[in-house]
């Protein structure tokens, strides 16, 4: 028997969409308005979910109390109100869309959760633009 526990988290980020090998046209006919040389942030909501057997001692899956700490440390306290493109160096390099920030995520938790339990991240760049990655 699997089951899957969740975990919802929230952070304030902002960022630029843009490659710097194209011109500024080229870059907003491919990413919009989400290429200005101004930035523009998101009110992201994370959710982290962890899926394995549960474990007869304790009833849980993962304490979520142990999850909440790691999502703290390793995303919230990371990219909590900052540039992505200038404040994180994964992204000084790497263009900080949703599915680029669901890996880098998902890579800063595995680390952290039990390697028997599934991990997968979904990411909200807004209420209907989201993206899911589980490490496939």
């Amino acid at each position: 028997m699997e089951i899957t526990a969740h975990r919802v988290a929230y952070f304030n980020a902002a960022h630029r969409l843009f490659r710097p090998d194209w011109d500024d046209a080229k870059n907003f006919e491919v990413f919009g308005k989400c290429s200005n040389p101004n930035y523009h942030g998101h009110n992201y909501e994370l959710v982290v979910s962890v899926t394995g057997p549960v474990d007869p001692e304790t009833g849980f899956v993962m304490d979520l109390k142990i999850l909440k700490k790691i999502i703290k440390i390793e995303v919230e306290d990371v990219l909590d109100h900052k540039n992505l493109n200038l404040e994180i160096p994964e992204f000084k390099t790497n263009n900080p869309t949703a599915e680029n920030i669901s890996v880098y995520i998902w890579k800063r938790l595995r680390n952290h959760i039990p390697l028997h339990l599934k991990l997968a991240i979904t990411l909200y760049e807004t209420p209907r633009n989201y993206v899911t990655y589980s490490g496939k």
